[in-house]
């Protein structure tokens, strides 16, 4: 027989500090396969496109859903810097959640399996990511030297050993490859089949492209920088919200002396979307991000600028400067990242102002 502690479920990482957030246009059965690994967390559902949709979610699930209507009633005019039929409508969630961590997940990601055949829980291996430090200031050549099994290898300065906060949990996906529609034009049929088993810290002044299918992050770090800018409906791109939010974050992050790391967890990513449709919203991004890439390496921000909200208002400025001359696009951009920071400010009052200690000695 077996005894009362056995027969107890352990509880969840963090079941009372982290919400998930999933937008979406379509039921979401996908979160049955989740069930085992979801089911003890909070769920916010952004519904985009019409909103007289209903959205059917399966039952058992904690969770609370927006649709335009309620975010441009919580919001009023602020709301015209979320986007509209665009999966950039995530970061809404990010806004009105009360929780330190986010976990955000496309309905088209399913649980994969790891070599050994075993379900990855994909969202305590994101966990386990923020739950220890990051090492940017020098590259470990065995990877995470925080997870078991590992360490500083020897060269490594004893003086970087404590690291640094982890801010951001990037993961990655077996299956359907997040590539661009020209890659995706002529590779219709490459699947990643490779299991990589490690993390590994991003270098300071090393940008990444950040994918937000399988993402998690510290949101009372980071939580302000993780806007995913104007996208889709009246916009002339789109496929670049996460993209354009990693960017943004990590140089924000190098600046505040915090964390970024990538690798495990692996999702498995079920649905290829269609590259000629991508081709039309990535065109003018994949043409402008031989600009954007060298103004984010050479962005340097103030000392004064020592939380992420006063951060990511420089960098709007700086924006507005350099890149409004590429295309008026980011002259409005510009306006919506500091929209973004009212109603981020307004809807966390508490923390925006709130007095939180960073590595680098300065307030935040």
């Amino acid at each position: 027989m077996a005894t009362a502690s056995a027969s107890v479920a352990p509880t969840p990482l963090l079941k009372d500090e982290l919400d998930i957030v999933i937008p979406t246009i379509r039921n979401l059965d996908f979160l049955e396969q989740w069930r085992p690994f979801f089911q003890s967390y909070h769920l916010i559902i952004v519904q985009d496109g019409d909103p007289s949709k209903v959205i059917k979610v399966p039952e058992g699930f904690d969770y609370e859903l927006y649709n335009r209507n309620d975010i441009n009633k919580i919001l009023g005019p602020k709301a015209s810097c979320i986007s509209f039929e665009d999966s950039a409508c995530r970061c809404f969630g990010y806004m009105v959640s009360k929780k330190k961590y986010i976990y955000t997940i496309d309905d088209d990601c399913f649980v994969a399996k790891d070599p050994t055949g075993k379900e990855i829980n994909a969202l305590e291996q994101h966990i386990k990511n923020l739950l220890s430090p990051s090492s940017p200031f020098f590259f470990n050549t065995l990877y995470d030297p925080y997870r078991e099994g590992a360490d500083f290898v020897r060269g490594y300065p004893f003086s970087l050993r404590e690291g640094v906060p982890t801010a951001v949990s990037h993961g990655l996906w077996l299956n359907i490859p997040d590539y661009d529609a020209p890659t995706q034009l002529v590779k219709p049929l490459e699947r990643n089949t490779r299991y990589v088993d490690a993390v590994m810290t991003i270098p300071k002044g090393t940008l990444f492209p950040m994918c937000g299918m399988n993402l998690a992050f510290d949101r009372e770090l980071i939580g302000p920088a993780m806007y995913f800018g104007l996208m889709g409906d009246g916009q002339p791109i789109g496929r670049y919200d996460d993209m354009w939010a990693g960017w943004c974050t990590k140089v924000i992050c190098d600046h505040l002396g915090l964390g970024v790391k990538t690798g495990l967890p692996y999702i498995w990513h079920s649905k290829a979307s269609n590259p000629f449709v991508n081709l039309k919203k990535e065109y003018k991004g994949i043409y402008w991000q031989e600009e954007l890439i060298p103004f984010f390496q050479s962005v340097a921000l103030p000392k004064d600028c020592t939380s992420v909200q006063k951060c990511y208002l420089e960098l709007s400025k700086q924006v507005k400067a350099k890149l409004g001359k590429v295309d008026d696009y980011f002259n409005k951009l510009a306006d919506a990242m500091i929209t973004w920071i009212e109603a981020w400010d307004e809807l966390n009052p508490s923390a925006a102002a709130a007095a939180v200690k960073l590595p680098n000695g300065s307030s935040k």
